[in-house]
């Protein structure tokens, strides 16, 4: 599959950037999420990379024989139908796996919202992990990972994320969010 990931980005002409972080435990953020494109090329990247992402899919999608192939390219089953939350949930797999790359898309869609969904940024406060930023951009045809940070100053957070992705093209730019997150 690794030979396979860096054939089709060369093939299309795309560039990886970027190194893994050494690090047991992360929460990715893959921004901007603006296409059904943007899964392939972060997909792609993971295999190429040959690194065990892991991302979220709902529960009613991993129906035999489909879930044998959702796992294979690591998406893990949420119960939205549980008492605890979602963040809940994922705390609760930080604190017992030895070793868990999540990827989210805090955009959550791909049409444009006036905030960033704040899940990502509760989860890796709460499991104390870092948020490791990757990104797509379609202009420089590169997918990559870029800084880490823990989280701890919201405001000053938001503003590290802003400058870290304003030199990145989405697909679609007028489908973009923007980096802030709903006032509570």
């Amino acid at each position: 599959m690794q030979r396979l990931a860096k054939f089709i980005f060369r093939a299309r002409g795309w560039r990886m950037t970027g190194e893994l972080p050494d690090l047991p435990k992360a929460v990715f953020v893959a921004a901007h999420h603006t296409s059904n494109w943007d899964g392939f090329w972060f997909i792609v990247y993971k295999f190429a990379l040959k690194v065990n992402v892991r991302f979220l899919a709902k529960q009613s999608l991993f129906w035999w024989p489909f879930s044998i192939f959702l796992t294979r390219i690591g998406a893990m089953p949420i119960d939205r139908s549980k008492n605890e939350s979602v963040v809940q949930q994922l705390v609760h797999a930080f604190e017992t796996e030895d070793h868990l790359f999540l990827a989210l898309a805090p955009e959550g869609t791909r049409k444009p919202r006036p905030y960033w969904k704040s899940g990502f940024y509760q989860i890796a406060k709460a499991a104390q992990v870092p948020v490791v930023l990757a990104y797509i951009d379609y202009a420089r045809k590169e997918v990559g990972i870029g800084s880490q940070f823990y989280p701890g100053d919201v405001e000053r957070d938001l503003e590290f994320m802003r400058n870290f992705y304003a030199g990145v093209t989405p697909k679609h730019e007028h489908r973009k969010s923007h980096i802030a997150f709903a006032p509570e």
